[in-house]
């Protein structure tokens, strides 16, 4: 039986010149997980600044606008500001597209589902994740047929974009690689030189065709790449440059591109891009069983880490993916894939503690535009895309946690009304809205 719905309770503030003492001084609470982290998330981890007028932040939008994407010729911090946009409160929606799983993947009333629960949540923005495949590590171009057909999935996408136009959410597209042998799209080493310009040429082709599919959708933002280590963080980087202003030349929104947490200082096409991005799947400990602390401290590292490089490149920075997976340590080494994990124990706490350290430090930072967790699925009810110690924070501790920072005010939204800090409503019973 589902327990009856227990009023709010309001969360008070930090005022103006209180400091809090520390994370660990926040009291653990058996039940009630939210109305922790609605105190945790501004001052517990000693981050909270309150922020009454921003010069130069983006303005938060009109409730219910139509989101639309906005022509930029000039990247950089002004073509983020110039859209006006408060920060992101994102979610990515994971494709169901196998032939086996009809009626349940991008475009269908099931996503339309996976959308309302994103609303319910908080977010403003949603992602998108189409895959091409490649073969191995030697690719010569890109498969544009994934699990099914390409216009099947166009038509699903452009259709999915549609969906959350009309929730009020806005979209950025993130074209993937899904590499055949299970091996990490960041070692792609195709060859020699001309074997390069090669995949070059095809990368192009596919990276392109996805940004025809965004213009005619009208996505908010788009992704022209995913974790390329070896490509970007190179001598061969400077054959990325042909391929972004080519993609400027069909996509009139904003771009991104998703680095890996931890080459993003060494990627040189950060210049070309509108907005920093990044899979923040940041390290938040050094130890087996860190406390709450040793993790809040982890988190304002990465927080002064990527101040210095918002600060270098004058850009905003984006999570175009964060999560913690739901196991004992998850921050430990995050990028540990669910699938690859045997006899784990299942723990939202640790979770959500990971969510709530990594968070924390990043909601009073201007250069801050938000971010997208990882991942639900985009059949809400499917438990067979992903173990129940995975990624997903739906249904756990950490949907809490989530909802509880997206109903924070993050200083990328803008001037805010004068009182706004002293209280707000906590999450206290997950999937109760």
């Amino acid at each position: 039986m589902q327990a009856p719905l227990r009023p709010r309770t309001p969360t008070v503030r930090l005022r103006t010149g209180e400091n809090p003492d520390k994370c660990a001084g926040s009291r653990r609470r058996p039940a009630g997980w939210g109305a922790r982290f609605g105190r945790s998330l501004r001052h517990a981890c000693r981050v909270f600044t309150p922020i009454l007028a921003l010069a130069g932040v983006a303005r938060a939008e009109q409730p219910g606008a139509k989101p639309a994407a906005v022509a930029t010729q000039d990247a950089g911090e002004n073509a983020w500001h110039a859209t006006q946009r408060s920060a992101i409160r994102g979610i990515t929606i994971g494709p169901i597209e196998n032939a086996l799983h009809p009626n349940r993947g991008y475009g269908t009333p099931a996503f339309e589902r996976a959308l309302v629960d994103a609303r319910k949540l908080g977010a403003n923005w949603v992602s998108l994740t189409p895959f091409g495949r490649v073969l191995d590590l030697k690719p010569t171009g890109v498969a544009l047929t994934f699990e099914q057909p390409f216009e099947d999935n166009r038509r699903a996408v452009i259709r999915s974009v549609q969906q959350a136009h009309q929730r009020g959410l806005r979209v950025l597209l993130v074209p993937h690689l899904w590499v055949e042998t299970g091996e990490w799209r960041g070692e792609l080493e195709p060859g020699d030189d001309a074997a390069w310009e090669r995949w070059q040429r095809g990368y192009l082709a596919f990276v392109k065709t996805w940004a025809e599919v965004a213009r005619d959708a009208g996505v908010d933002m788009l992704a022209v790449g995913v974790e390329l280590r070896s490509w970007l963080t190179t001598a061969r980087a400077p054959s990325f440059l042909e391929i972004i202003r080519t993609i400027r030349s069909v996509y009139p929104g904003l771009l991104t591109y998703a680095a890996n947490w931890d080459d993003v200082e060494d990627t040189t096409i950060l210049g070309e891009l509108d907005v920093i991005g990044m899979n923040a799947f940041f390290p938040l400990a050094e130890r087996e069983n860190a406390s709450f602390a040793e993790l809040c401290a982890g988190g304002e590292r990465v927080a002064q880490r990527l101040e210095g490089l918002a600060q270098r490149w004058q850009k905003p920075i984006v999570f175009t993916e964060f999560g913690y997976t739901t196991r004992p340590d998850p921050a430990l080494r995050p990028w540990e894939w669910p699938d690859h994990m045997k006899d784990v124990r299942v723990d939202e706490q640790a979770q959500a503690d990971a969510y709530a350290a990594l968070l924390a430090p990043m909601l009073d930072k201007p250069w801050f535009a938000g971010g997208f967790a990882w991942r639900v699925y985009a059949d809400p009810d499917d438990q067979s895309q992903e173990a129940e110690w995975g990624f997903s924070p739906r249904g756990k501790l950490a949907e809490l946690a989530l909802r509880d920072a997206y109903a924070a005010h993050f200083a990328a939204d803008g001037p805010r009304p004068l009182g706004f800090a002293l209280s707000s409503f906590a999450a206290e019973r997950i999937g109760i809205y």
